[in-house]
């Protein structure tokens, strides 16, 4: 069900034309940071489209900020007051002060940042744990970032995927229940593939999200990876990770016909990014490890073009 959260708000006063220029920061924001998702999200109605630059924003900071490592040891602390913040962008406050004290300011976090996300969780009804479990699924990036179990790779993904999910589709608006479960599989199946695209990007900052259990089940070592040796036993692995995926993707697209049309052609576009990139990986022999799955030109212009005829109402069956 849409969260019923209640709010308790003394809201800072701000004039409309500084909301407004609020949302254009975080639109820029967003359109730097993903350029697919930014031209997914100008689908929505603007008023829900800019709700979603200020949540995408506020996610998106809170994996700089472990991945930068520009807070060094003070990472865990930054993330510490970057909850701080969403607690008081929460209640309507949007000054950069950190209240208790001791975690350090986060020079990333704009006004106007703080000021669209206030806005966007004064005018929706998002779970502010959803926002959390985003940070929490960022901090667990500072541990190494080991996995054992594919149930602890799902967790990791539920909290920095899924999460993003529930918050998004309360923006999107929705009655069934069941859009949450899909909204869920949708996220675990998205942040799958991230992980198997980028393999090698992420065992050069020392993480293996990929489970060991599983990778020594298929008797591959992480020194397989390590030197991008693609072995018999590696390509039934990936045969194996990317099935699984498409198996989450295909339980997280009946999220769809639950969203009205406007909204559903959002995660629509962001589906279909991810389904060329599985497709890419399978055409490339599922050697992650050597050639980085991505869109090609025409594939990036094909896309646009599906998604300003969609703005036009026009759609493909």
């Amino acid at each position: 069900m849409r969260s019923t959260m209640p709010r308790s708000r003394s809201r800072t006063t701000v004039t409309p034309q500084q909301i407004a220029d609020a949302y254009k920061t975080v639109a820029a924001a967003t359109k730097a940071a993903s350029s697919n998702f930014y031209y997914a999200f100008i689908t929505l109605p603007i008023e829900k489209r800019n709700a979603v630059y200020a949540g995408y924003a506020f996610c998106r900071l809170a994996d700089d900020i472990v991945d930068d490592g520009e807070y060094g040891e003070q990472t865990g602390e930054a993330l510490d007051s970057l909850q701080t913040l969403l607690a008081n962008a929460y209640a309507g406050e949007y000054s950069q002060a950190d209240t208790n004290g001791n975690a350090p300011v986060i020079e990333e976090a704009t006004p106007d940042l703080l000021l669209a996300l206030g806005d966007t969780l004064h005018k929706y009804p998002i779970d502010q744990q959803h926002l959390l479990d985003v940070v929490e699924g960022c901090r667990m990036d500072l541990d190494g970032t080991t996995y054992e179990t594919w149930d602890q790779l799902v967790e990791y993904c539920k909290r920095v995927a899924s999460a993003t999910g529930l918050a998004l589709i309360e923006v999107f608006g929705y009655e069934d229940p069941k859009a949450v479960e899909y909204a869920i599989d949708l996220g675990i199946a998205l942040q799958l593939t991230n992980i198997l695209r980028d393999i090698s990007e992420d065992l050069e900052i020392g993480r293996v999200y990929l489970p060991s259990e599983e990778l020594a089940e298929y008797g591959v070592t992480v020194d397989d990876l390590r030197n991008k040796r693609v072995t018999p036993e590696f390509l039934r692995f990936m045969k194996f990770q990317v099935a699984r995926a498409r198996k989450y993707l295909a339980s997280g697209v009946r999220l769809f016909p639950l969203l009205d049309q406007q909204s559903r052609q959002c995660p629509e576009t962001m589906t279909q990014v991810y389904e060329i990139l599985l497709d890419r990986i399978e055409k490339n022999n599922y050697d992650v490890l050597n050639y980085r799955a991505s869109l090609t030109k025409f594939q990036k212009i094909k896309l646009l073009s599906v998604i300003w005829l969609r703005r036009l109402g026009i759609r493909f069956v």
